[in-house]
């Protein structure tokens, strides 16, 4: 299975479209908050149709209308400030912010730990468990340019693009 990670779109939609066109083949598609504006998870709802699995971040401003319009999209779960999934038994955390991500790190509960929050891309090991951060979909903070990352359930291995 391949599982698309993403984070900090704040809402660059010309990035965030060359992205999904990027992962139309995922069979599912994490975010890791950021999204800012509702009109982004209305894009989300809209171009990719597999199941979506996002978590809030620090500057997603209106939580109401961003829950209402995932609430309107059937394959959006908006799961708050941490999602627990599983898939082809890899246990799967998300959360926006590094510092939790590496807090949950030290336990080995997770298979993969996904997060964003620092645009910085990594992919790391901590014990058992893979640490990913996909980098930015907004691009030009972190000097990576508009970036997400996929990983794949049957190897346990993610790998980091790049689109500029």
């Amino acid at each position: 299975m391949k599982i698309g990670i993403i984070s900090d779109i704040h809402d660059h939609i010309d990035n965030l479209g060359a992205v999904l066109q990027q992962l139309g083949d995922a069979d599912v598609l994490l975010c890791c908050g950021d999204f800012c504006s509702p009109f982004v998870m209305k894009m989300l709802g809209e171009r990719f149709s597999n199941p979506i699995h996002a978590v809030f971040g620090n500057n997603d401003g209106d939580l109401y209308r961003l829950t209402t319009i995932a609430g309107n999209c059937e394959q959006i779960t908006l799961h708050g400030e941490l999602a627990e999934l599983e898939y082809d038994g890899r246990r799967i955390v998300m959360t926006h912010f590094d510092n939790i991500a590496r807090a949950i790190a030290g336990n080995d509960r997770y298979d993969l730990i996904c997060f964003g929050h620092n645009h910085q891309q990594e992919i790391s090991k901590s014990g058992n468990s893979l640490l990913v951060n996909p980098g930015e979909v907004m691009g030009g903070l972190s000097g990576n340019g508009s970036s997400f990352a996929v990983y794949d359930t049957t190897t346990g291995e993610a790998r980091l693009v790049n689109l500029t």
